[in-house]
């Protein structure tokens, strides 16, 4: 596999946004097609219509769970969750409950995961546990986040939604999404069968690659074709 196709592998094209159309949907899955990156996340509704704009191609459909932050019941959460994979979903990014994990009530937290981990599994879908860093800051909450993901079987952690906004110093509310901190953070305090995914802010050839290099073996991001681009003028059309 030449340098470009590993790096297109290593993306979840994002449609997410929630005034993506139908058409949009149509737009960036072929999009997806053809750069044959890993994946498209998309909302709950649009995962029939992706597995069919798919259909016939590598690309796999994920979807969102609890998107973007993470509120609902777990039964709400887990009914999302089997509709989404009896829809043809197979990866699922949920959302902790981040109120929840702040506090540190990690039975509930532990809990929900492992629930939804268990139907994923079920269904032949792989989980990623997004911890939304932007919210939750506290070093000890990551770590005992990523111990609980490896404790219960996740297949993935990720930093976060890009949709978790808090307000600057300027007023301005905005998000800082994937760091390489968190990254080799993570990456150091999850199970060797944990992989790490990279999201919110990864809108560059190197964003991508400093994030593959602090361990992320995924990385979500929008900006799927200017990166892929990029790749090829430096990398060759490989």
């Amino acid at each position: 596999m030449g340098k470009v196709q590993e790096l297109a592998k290593m993306i979840d094209h994002s449609i997410l946004h929630p005034t993506h159309t139908d058409e949009d949907l149509r737009k960036q899955c072929e999009v997806a097609k053809k750069y044959k990156v890993a994946s498209v996340c998309v909302k709950p509704y649009a995962v029939k219509q992706a597995v069919e704009f798919l259909k016939g191609t590598e690309v796999k459909v994920g979807c969102v769970i609890g998107f973007p932050h993470g509120n609902s019941a777990t039964a709400v959460k887990l009914f999302e969750t089997k509709t989404a994979c009896c829809d043809g979903a197979t990866e699922i990014d949920m959302v902790i409950n981040i109120a929840k994990a702040i506090a540190s009530d990690w039975e509930y937290v532990e809990n929900e995961i492992q629930a939804i981990t268990d139907v994923c599994h079920q269904h032949n879908a792989i989980v990623k546990v997004i911890f939304e860093t932007d919210y939750v800051t506290k070093t000890e909450d990551k770590i005992r986040l990523c111990e609980i993901c490896t404790k219960v079987g996740a297949d993935f952690v990720k930093t976060s939604t890009g949709y978790g906004y808090v307000k600057q110093a300027n007023g301005d509310f905005n998000y800082q999404g994937a760091t390489v901190d968190d990254i080799e953070l993570m990456r150091k305090h999850s199970g060797t069968k944990v992989q790490v995914k990279s999201a919110g802010g990864v809108r560059s050839l190197d964003d991508l690659l400093k994030m593959k290099a602090a361990g992320a073996t995924r990385s979500g991001a929008t900006a799927t074709e200017v990166i892929l681009k990029e790749a090829v003028k430096r990398f060759g059309d490989e």
